[in-house]
């Protein structure tokens, strides 16, 4: 039986979660293909003192190493938050075949923010944004909130 976007954002958001529990900025990222998780993973970039290592740049070099190649064809991603122009960038050169986002990023994301259309790069994926946008979203307002106090 196929599984739902809605099956593998809860991992993505449990993932997120994770972050959240060890200082990390709140984001979780899964990549599936053939509707089964071959990599899951979180912001990381304090952990491996790597301003690269944000959710979807984790999971993007494991999945990589499970297929065994750069080009991860025909997998959808799914992330809790809006990629930003480095992330959206390595899914695009990753060629990716289906975005799912959860929160809008007004501040960093590749929409929102900096109107990337995807139209205008050399490879393009369907993307669907606001799936649990609410759960993402207060995850990450906990977070800094968390912070500033």
């Amino acid at each position: 039986m196929k599984k739902s976007k809605d099956y593998f954002m809860t991992v993505a958001l449990e993932e997120a979660k994770k972050a959240f529990e060890v200082g990390e900025i709140p984001v979780g990222a899964v990549c599936v293909h053939n509707d089964e998780i071959i990599a899951r993973g979180h912001n990381k970039v304090i952990k491996d003192n790597d301003p690269t290592s944000h959710a979807e740049i984790v999971v993007l070099r494991e999945a990589c190493r499970k297929i065994g190649n750069y080009r991860l064809k025909d997998v959808q991603f799914y992330v809790t938050v809006e990629p930003c122009p480095m992330c959206i960038s390595a899914l695009i050169n990753a060629r990716i075949g289906m975005l799912v986002f959860g929160a809008k990023s007004d501040k960093w994301g590749f929409m929102s923010r900096f109107g990337f259309d995807l139209k205008m790069w050399n490879h393009s994926f369907k993307v669907y944004g606001g799936i649990f946008n609410n759960e993402s979203e207060k995850l990450l307002k906990d977070f800094f909130k968390d912070k500033r106090h």
